[in-house]
């Protein structure tokens, strides 16, 4: 029988917190055990919630023999003094996307947690989605043949919501803690496009407000290029209402299109006979349904997280989603975001 891994909680200031908690209070080979928040109401009535204790004494956490294991869910520009603190503690981390706000702070993090030796992975969803890991068999297999273009609609509609803009997670609007809508949430996207395609060498983008005001930005679309020729257009946006169709392959022997896989496919009721991905290839006369199940919300694929990270830590397994990983994905927001400012195509890597 596997021991128990204890795990703590390190602040609930992200929603996901939440999500993950949920699920991991049903493993059997998990323990939650203590949390830390500076919010001293929202930690103390959370960890209560999930049985855990709680303390507004980040040390007192780090401190605890019980605690094998940690998940970073604070603000993302705090992110590495957190990383930081339980890797010097000796605790493997779960980390909350993005990385970091800046290429810094992430090699920060990486060197860290490497001098440390502790499990690391990055808390991204899409490579845990059944959907996304068909298309990355498909792609991997030469199933399409080689790829001209990728594109990704990654969209949430928060900013429309007045509980997500006045409420506890108003803090995802500051652009000191959290940049942007644009690097919050599309970096989901772009840790998707590095998964599928490598890393890219170029990018144009153009992110601004388009029918808000209340964050640094509301809307963006970036096209990334790749060493091998292809492209992959990244739309995201968070005042988005509803959605259906969120992501195409297209090869020079097939074609992969996938739907209800973000948020705003999730939030209305799917038409009748939905299919979550679909494949043509070159020669046959109809498309093919893959069946592929589509999970019954978003905050299920969010769920899907934390058994990786447990698997990561019991059995040792390399972290699906590593440092490294988190740090590609922060740079290709972070191109995108010099590119609309400067009006122009940046090329990567970026200049220190």
């Amino acid at each position: 029988m596997t021991a128990k891994l204890g795990i703590g909680v390190i602040s609930f200031a992200h929603g996901h917190a939440n999500l993950y908690c949920d699920r991991l209070a049903t493993y059997d080979d998990v323990r939650l055990v203590a949390a830390w928040d500076d919010d001293a109401a929202r930690g103390a009535t959370t960890a209560a919630k999930y049985g855990m204790r709680y303390s507004p004494h980040l040390e007192k956490l780090l401190d605890n023999p019980d605690v094998q294991a940690v998940i970073v869910t604070c603000e993302t520009n705090r992110h590495a003094t957190m990383v930081l603190a339980a890797a010097a503690a000796g605790k493997h981390i779960l980390c909350q996307k993005p990385m970091a706000l800046t290429l810094d702070d992430c090699d920060r993090m990486a060197a860290a947690v490497k001098v440390a030796g502790v499990k690391f992975m990055m808390a991204y969803q899409m490579r845990h989605d059944p959907s996304n890991q068909k298309i990355k068999e498909l792609i991997d297999s030469g199933a399409v043949g080689r790829i001209s273009l990728v594109r990704r609609r990654h969209c949430i509609p928060v900013l429309f919501n007045d509980a997500f803009v006045n409420g506890p997670t108003r803090w995802h609007l500051d652009p000191a803690q959290n940049m942007g809508m644009f690097m919050d949430d599309a970096s989901h996207a772009t840790d998707f496009l590095h998964w599928l395609l490598g890393k890219p060498v170029s990018v144009v983008a153009e992110i601004d407000n388009t029918v808000t005001a209340v964050a640094p930005d509301d809307t963006g679309v970036a096209i990334y290029r790749f060493a091998g020729g292809a492209m992959a257009v990244l739309v995201n946006s968070s005042v988005t209402l509803a959605g259906e169709n969120t992501t195409e392959v297209y090869g020079d022997q097939g074609v992969i299109i996938q739907n209800h896989d973000d948020l705003v496919s999730t939030n209305v009721a799917l038409p009748p006979h939905p299919i979550a991905l679909k494949r043509y290839t070159r020669g046959e006369s109809q498309w093919h349904d893959l069946g592929v199940p589509i999970p019954a919300s978003h905050a299920e694929r969010i769920a899907a997280v934390p058994r990786a990270f447990v698997d990561c830590v019991q059995q040792d397994l390399a972290p699906p989603t590593t440092a490294a990983d988190g740090r590609v994905s922060v740079e290709m927001v972070l191109g995108a975001y010099q590119s609309a400012r400067a009006g122009r195509r940046i090329h990567f890597p970026l200049a220190e």
